[in-house]
């Protein structure tokens, strides 16, 4: 049987056109299949806040790492719904996703409190993070959202944080005493702590704190720490900031989804 023969020339250039064409092909920028999935995420803190920030570091990375999939439309407390809202919006699907903490919760069930602002003594930022992915708390979280709240929500966690001051005091304090008929703001386990020991405790968020101090809807309050503080007036409505508490033992950001939204 006679076969053609194919001479060098045409062997070198059959092949150059194989290399180039998979060349162009890897060098082609990436074309997504579809549009990318926007996911309405509210916070529960001011713009201005430095937790803001946090979130849109959150949306950032998240973005970054879904290779173009997903886009976040990132709102802050009051967009959409008020700052303690944020867990309801996304159940009901007015929102799909918040960059929130649990402990805004405290209202709806107490144990949320547990995964974010733990009690007294509680763990501290590492090793709550360490008992969530590794020690069980995760299977915790999704039995107390889903089976005993009912909630359509997936919970990620975020960024921990140490053990918070005490606060901001318009008047010193050096003893128990001092706090005894204080009007007080704070949140989740630490408001029947404070409570016990004689305080009134208002649980606000971050946005309505300065403005009730000036209206002397509240004597003291706490929040998180001197950075987040600073950023809406602290220093300003209040000149006595106490240190080294044990109300909270540590603090954790929460960012609940949606179930079914990506």
């Amino acid at each position: 049987m006679n076969k053609k023969a194919v001479s060098r020339r045409e062997l070198l250039g059959a092949s150059t056109l194989v290399g180039v064409t998979a060349v162009g092909a890897l060098a082609a920028p990436a074309v997504l299949a579809q549009a990318p999935t926007v996911i309405k995420m509210q916070t529960s803190w001011p713009a201005s806040d430095i937790w803001m920030d946090f979130a849109r570091l959150y949306v950032e990375r998240v973005e970054r790492m879904s290779g173009g999939r997903l886009k976040f439309e990132l709102m802050p407390a009051g967009t959409v719904v008020g700052a303690f809202q944020v867990l309801d919006g996304v159940n009901d699907g007015v929102i799909d996703a918040a960059h929130t903490v649990p402990v805004y919760w405290y209202g709806k069930h107490k144990a949320a409190s547990l995964f974010g602002t733990g009690p007294v003594f509680g763990g501290s930022a590492t090793t709550m993070l360490g008992w969530f992915h590794q020690g069980g708390g995760k299977d915790l979280y999704r039995e107390l959202t889903q089976d005993i709240m009912g909630l359509n929500l997936y919970g990620f966690y975020g960024f921990p944080m140490p053990a918070q001051p005490f606060g901001w005091f318009k008047n010193p304090v050096a003893t128990v005493n001092d706090v005894n008929g204080l009007k007080y703001r704070t949140v989740g386990l630490a408001a029947d702590l404070m409570q016990n020991m004689g305080m009134s405790v208002a649980q606000l968020p971050g946005g309505e704190i300065v403005p009730a101090m000036e209206r002397g809807v509240i004597d003291a309050f706490e929040f998180n720490n001197p950075s987040s503080d600073i950023r809406f007036g602290s220093q300003d409505v209040a000149k006595n900031y106490m240190l080294s508490s044990y109300h909270q033992a540590s603090e954790i950001f929460r960012v609940p989804l949606q179930q079914g939204c990506v």
